[in-house]
């Protein structure tokens, strides 16, 4: 007889399916008690509930194109939407998306917008995945080692797996470290791997000014005959 298991968190249905076993080990049970626990004991958890997979629920599995791998979501109140680097419009952007602005602004045609909100990428298929998907009001990092890593290492590890070809943008060696070492075991020549320094203001004119990672993205989907990604944010963003 088949023993039912409880799995504790709900993805869009294309990545339930390809993460369902994940879904249902353990520590994923005990990983949303732990985040329902901070919840109950009055402290500020983000993004809100309702925003923890919005990049899942935004870019389907069958549909990334390109990966963007963030560490931590934002801290400060109405800043994080489940989007790493994203900020939901009416939020200032802050110092890291500013960067990735002046980066795409020297190397494609755009123009900063008036709002932080990167929901136009998403929906082309840039999946923003932060390696901890909460945290608590003011606490960086604070929900790290608790079962978030583990779980978008499955993720990465689901993506490497696919055989339509993916980019992955790893910026900063958080990011480079966490999906090298998902990827290293996996058959991946389909895919490909962009680094670069972080865009925080501490370290992005080490190596992320001048990276041109948004024009080599666009370069690599036209060589796999695949539609390029539209970086420009809403309309008066166009340089036309």
């Amino acid at each position: 007889m088949e023993v039912e298991t409880f799995c504790p968190f709900e993805l869009e249905p294309s990545w339930q399916n390809v993460l369902k076993d994940e879904l249902n080990k353990p520590y994923m049970a005990q990983l949303a008690a732990f985040v329902e626990k901070q919840r109950a004991l009055g402290r500020e958890v983000y993004p809100p509930k309702e925003l923890v997979f919005n990049a899942f629920w935004q870019t389907p599995y069958d549909k990334v194109r390109v990966v963007i791998v963030g560490q931590d979501p934002y801290h400060g109140p109405g800043q994080a939407h489940g989007l790493s680097f994203s900020v939901p419009k009416g939020v200032q952007p802050p110092p890291s998306l500013k960067n990735i602005y002046k980066e795409l602004s020297e190397s494609v045609s755009f123009h900063p917008p008036g709002h932080g909100c990167l929901l136009h990428w998403a929906k082309q298929g840039v999946m923003m995945l932060n390696a901890t998907l909460t945290v608590s009001r003011g606490e960086p990092t604070s929900h790290a080692g608790k079962g978030w890593e583990r779980f978008t290492d499955a993720v990465i590890a689901a993506l490497g797996r696919r055989k339509d070809p993916i980019i992955f943008v790893l910026w900063g060696r958080f990011a480079k470290d966490k999906c090298q070492n998902v990827l290293k075991d996996i058959e991946t020549q389909q895919h490909t791997v962009l680094t670069a320094a972080h865009p925080s203001p501490f370290s992005a004119n080490n190596g992320f000014f001048g990276c041109g990672h948004f024009a080599k993205i666009n370069q690599i989907l036209a060589e796999k005959n695949q539609p390029s990604i539209e970086w420009a944010l809403d309309e008066e963003s166009k340089i036309l």
